[in-house]
């Protein structure tokens, strides 16, 4: 089985992105048979910078994603959301790479399961 998780929200601030990093980790450890995909979108490519100082009572996103990259977890950032951002030149960490729509959309149509981490708008 592959799972997308799409993830879309700042990386602190909310703990959308802890959570979708902690089912990635749990799925990474608890299950062999499943292929994890993540890919971040928005706000969280800021994910993927780093060497980010950790807000005090917030978990380790860095630690967090670095783990699921060395369980062989493929994770892109959306190239036109850096570009948005900035951040189109900054080093990302080790194993996540910048993507584009097009690879988005086949991820979309390959996987089993698609899990959103999406902003709320009111």
């Amino acid at each position: 089985m592959k799972i997308l998780i799409i993830i879309n929200d700042a990386t602190y601030g909310t703990e959308k992105d802890y959570n979708a990093f902690r089912l990635a980790m749990t799925l990474c450890s608890e299950h062999d048979e499943v292929e994890t995909l993540i890919f971040l979108m928005a706000d969280a490519v800021g994910c993927a910078v780093p060497g980010q100082k950790t807000p005090k009572d917030y978990h380790n996103i860095e630690t967090m994603l670095e783990y699921v990259i060395d369980q062989e977890t493929q994770i892109r950032a959306c190239g036109d959301c850096l570009l948005t951002r900035g951040l189109e030149n900054v080093q990302l960490i080790k194993g996540v790479n910048r993507s584009t729509m097009p690879e988005f959309t086949h991820w979309n149509v390959d996987a089993d399961k698609i899990i959103s981490y999406f902003r709320r708008i009111n």
